[in-house]
């Protein structure tokens, strides 16, 4: 009788079980894979946007390419639209940490790419930001995003805002965080460290900037009373996600009143280093939203990233976004600040299908 060597038997034992953790891995991403985005039948006007640090960046960048769609922003530690001119250098100096060499670019100049943008079809019109509404907010002991750089970006929107539309609130004591009553174990004021979320006294920034940009507001509810779901990002993104340095996962704060429809939408990004896969659902839960979401129907919608050091699994394309920033310097191809910019086509994915109308 034939007896398999014991090498052979060996490897072909070693195959089998590789095949079938395969499959188990292949079957297990489909069992765990997030629901789809529900469409919730949300307002069609009225989108806001907000967001710390890279996600400051990209609620300006978010408000300018679509500012026919958005109708205000939120800004905590951020900068002027296309600061970065896509090179990292210019994103750590002029638009971090300016030298006297090297400024964040002045209204003039700001404005300057917008409408040869807009001119070239790459962005909406200038004249809708006439209708916007604009909040920002610079702490005194942010040392990672300098006063200077927020400075500028104030005089950018000063020209072309009417002055009871902007809002700039100065913290003298505040790090660089994003400032809020509703998390739980907080940072100090002056902190700038993980999760940067921080309690400067009883400033609500969520609160303040909402009242802003859609209010006046109804009190917050005391304990969000509304669904937090996870859903799958993935069908928003041209090609694969990680490869937009975008994560699998989304999650999106829905109010019980907002399944019958006509919800205004605001869309809350984090910053760098603050995505789910570093600090779990800190952001999601601590930042402040979904307290005034309840009382004031809004659907708050909090798009993910996900870190990249070079190439990851799944993906032969090399990114370089160790820390999980949004794109506002160009590490996902140069249209990255327009409506050709794989991050915001995805966003504007998201805002899409919630805007359709309710599934019965």
């Amino acid at each position: 009788m034939y007896k398999e060597p014991l090498r052979s038997r060996c490897l072909r034992l070693t195959g089998l079980t590789a095949i079938r953790t395969l499959v188990l891995v292949i079957a297990a991403g489909t069992v765990l894979a997030a629901a789809p985005l529900p469409n919730l039948g949300a307002s069609r006007e009225s989108h806001t946007g907000s967001g710390h640090s890279s996600g400051a960046y990209m609620a300006v960048q978010l408000d300018v390419a679509h500012s026919a769609t958005f109708k205000g922003a939120g800004i905590v530690a951020g900068g002027p639209y296309y600061c970065a001119e896509g090179q990292v250098s210019r994103a750590l100096v002029n638009c971090m940490s300016p030298s006297p060499k090297a400024q964040p670019p002045s209204s003039d100049q700001q404005a300057l790419i917008v409408n040869e943008l807009a001119k070239t079809g790459k962005i909406d019109h200038p004249e809708h930001l006439r209708n916007q509404r604009v909040w920002m907010f610079s702490g005194g002991n942010d040392r990672t995003v300098e006063r200077s750089v927020m400075d500028a970006l104030d005089g950018f929107y000063k020209k072309q805002l009417p002055p009871a539309s902007i809002r700039y609130v100065k913290n003298p004591d505040a790090g660089h965080a994003m400032i809020s009553v509703a998390e739980s174990k907080p940072n100090t004021c002056a902190s700038s460290e993980t999760p940067y979320i921080n309690q400067c006294q009883q400033f609500d920034a969520a609160g303040d900037l909402l009242d802003h940009l859609v209010g006046p507001l109804n009190p917050r509810s005391r304990i969000p009373q509304g669904e937090l779901l996870s859903f799958d990002q993935r069908p928003f993104v041209t090609g694969k996600a990680v490869d937009a340095s975008l994560a699998d996962e989304g999650h999106a704060y829905v109010p019980k009143s907002c399944r019958n429809g006509e919800c205004r939408i605001h869309v809350a990004l984090h910053g760098c280093r603050q995505n789910t896969g570093t600090i779990g659902m800190r952001f999601v839960e601590g930042a402040g939203y979904n307290a005034w979401a309840d009382s004031n129907r809004l659907i708050i919608l909090y798009p993910q990233t996900v870190s990249r050091s070079g190439l990851a699994f799944g993906s032969w394309k090399f990114l370089f976004n160790p820390k999980g920033c949004w794109d506002w310097w160009g590490y996902t191809g140069n249209g990255y600040h327009t409506r050709d910019g794989v991050q915001i086509q995805a966003i504007m994915g998201m805002v899409a299908q919630l805007v359709k109308p309710v599934s019965r």
